[in-house]
């Protein structure tokens, strides 16, 4: 007779995503939690932030030192 793998185990051998449930969790924080923070979009997020950031920056420095492009 065969033995019958662990109910946590996938077909893979790789263990299943434990997800938390939390009853007292609130929707913004939850979002925080699947959608921010966690591991599958980190790289992604990043990117996002660093382009923003870099925008913004791009602004600052235009509005503090653009008058010193203008040939005189």
């Amino acid at each position: 007779m065969a033995r019958r793998a662990p109910a946590a185990v996938s077909p893979f051998g790789v263990p299943q995503r434990r997800a938390i449930q939390d009853p007292n969790e609130s929707a913004f924080s939850r979002f925080l939690r699947e959608e921010i923070f966690s591991p599958e979009n980190i790289e992604g997020n990043l990117k996002i932030v660093t382009s923003v950031v870099v925008f913004f920056g791009g602004i600052a420095a235009m509005r503090t030192w653009g008058e010193l492009m203008i040939p005189a």
